[in-house]
C-alpha cells in the first residue's frame, strides 16, 4: 500500500496573465460578438440612450451571452472618480424608508450613478461603523438619515465634506431659523411641526384629554420630536396631555399594549391618542375592536406614515402622509447638480399632508 506523502505536491500556480484576468470576458469580446466597436459598447454601458435601438439590442444580447462584467474598480482608478453614492438609512425592512431609497435610486440611475446602501437599525454606533466602511470606497456623494449623529460619525461626515464630497441629511428639516447654521444640506420636513399638526387636528375635533404614544426605540429621534411638538401644542391650547412610551418589540403588539394601558386609566383616560407611527396606531385600532371600544366615539386614534394598511382597516386610520419618495428623488437631483458644479442649498423643505379618515 502506498503511503500518503507528508508534503503532497501543490497545484501549479496560475500564470500572471491567468491571475490578472480571473476568467473575465473582455469589452473587445462583447464588441466582436455584437459586431460593433469596443467604444460603442463602452458608450452603451455609460449612456444606453445614446445608442441606436437595433445596435443596443445586439449589445444587450452580447452582454448576456458572454456574461461580461465591467471592472468598476479599474474604471475608478483610471478616472479618479466614483459613480457610487453611499446611503445610510435606519431600516431596510420599513417601507417608509424603502420608498425614499427607491426615489434616490431612480434619480441616480438615469445619470449612471449607482447606490450603495447600509442600514443602522437605529444605532448611532452602527452608523459610525458604516460610515467608516462606506467612506473607505470614496463615494462621489453621501446620504445619511436625520441630523443626529455621535461625535465620531459627525467628524467622518465633516472630513468627507471637506474633501469635496456632497453630504445630504434626509428625512429631517430643522426650524427655519436653524437652516442656515446647519453643516449639511437637509431634505425633508420638520417633525416637531408635524406633531403640532397632529395635536391641532385632534383639538379641532373638540378633544381636551390627549395622549401621544412615542416610539420605544431610543434613537428614533424623529418620532420623539413629533411627540415634543404634539405635547407643546396641546399644552399651549390648555388641554390635558400625557406621553406614553411604547414597549419594545413588534409594533402592532406594542400598539395594542399601549392602548390597554391608556384604557386602564379609568374616567380620566384620553379621548384622543396620536401614535409615533401607523403600525403602533393600527395595533391600537385592533385592540380597540377586540375590547369593543368605539373608534372614534370612545377614543379617536391617529398615526404617522400613511402605510397601506392604514387605508384597509375599518375605520380607516387618520394619519400624516410624509413625502417618502420625493425625499429620495429630490436628494438625487441635488446631488447630481452638486456633482456637476452647482452649489448645494442650505436645505430643501418638503410638505407633509394630513389624511383624515374615520378613526378621528
Amino acid at each position: 500500500m502506498a503511503s500518503i506523502p507528508k508534503n503532497p505536491p501543490r497545484p501549479a500556480a496560475a500564470s500572471p496573465r491567468q491571475r490578472r484576468g480571473h476568467g473575465r470576458q473582455t469589452l473587445e469580446a462583447v464588441a466582436a460578438r455584437a459586431g460593433v466597436t469596443a467604444m460603442t459598447v463602452s458608450r452603451f454601458l455609460r449612456e444606453p440612450q445614446r445608442v441606436a435601438a437595433p445596435t443596443a439590442e445586439r449589445i444587450r444580447q452580447a452582454l448576456a451571452d458572454t456574461g461580461y462584467l465591467p471592472n468598476k474598480q479599474a474604471g475608478q482608478l483610471a478616472s479618479g472618480q466614483s459613480n457610487m453614492v453611499a446611503a445610510i438609512i435606519p431600516s431596510i425592512a420599513n417601507s417608509i424608508f424603502a420608498e425614499t431609497v427607491q426615489g434616490l435610486s431612480d434619480g441616480l440611475q438615469q445619470a449612471g450613478h449607482e447606490l450603495l446602501l447600509a442600514s443602522t437599525g437605529y444605532s448611532q454606533e452602527r452608523e459610525e461603523e458604516q460610515l467608516r466602511a462606506l467612506l473607505g470606497w470614496f463615494p462621489s456623494a453621501l446620504v445619511v438619515t436625520g441630523r443626529h449623529h455621535n461625535p465620531a460619525a459627525w467628524a467622518l461626515m465633516q472630513a468627507a465634506h471637506a474633501r469635496g464630497t456632497p453630504v445630504v441629511e434626509v428625512w429631517d428639516q430643522p426650524a427655519e431659523a436653524q437652516i442656515e447654521v446647519e453643516a449639511f444640506t437637509q431634505v425633508g420636513f420638520n417633525h416637531g411641526e408635524v406633531g403640532r399638526t397632529m395635536a391641532a387636528h385632534l383639538l379641532s375635533r373638540g378633544h381636551r384629554r390627549l395622549a401621544y404614544v412615542d416610539s420605544g426605540v431610543v434613537e428614533d429621534f424623529r418620532a420623539h420630536e413629533r411627540g415634543d411638538g404634539f405635547l407643546a401644542a396641546a399644552r399651549d391650547a390648555g388641554a390635558s396631555v400625557q406621553l406614553l412610551k411604547a414597549p419594545a418589540g413588534d409594533a402592532f403588539d406594542a400598539g395594542r399594549s399601549a392602548l390597554a394601558t391608556l384604557l386602564d386609566a379609568g374616567p380620566q383616560r384620553p379621548t384622543a391618542t396620536a401614535f409615533a407611527n401607523d403600525h403602533l396606531a393600527c395595533g391600537a385600532l385592533l385592540e380597540a375592536r377586540a375590547r369593543a371600544i368605539g373608534v372614534p366615539s370612545d377614543m379617536a386614534l391617529m398615526g404617522f406614515g400613511d402605510f397601506a394598511i392604514s387605508r384597509q382597516l375599518e375605520p380607516g386610520l387618520t394619519t400624516v402622509h410624509p413625502p417618502r419618495y420625493e425625499i429620495g428623488r429630490e436628494t438625487a437631483r441635488l446631488l447630481l447638480e452638486a456633482l456637476a458644479g452647482t452649489a448645494m442649498p442650505a436645505g430643501l423643505p418638503l410638505n407633509t399632508r394630513l389624511v383624515v379618515r374615520g378613526s378621528t
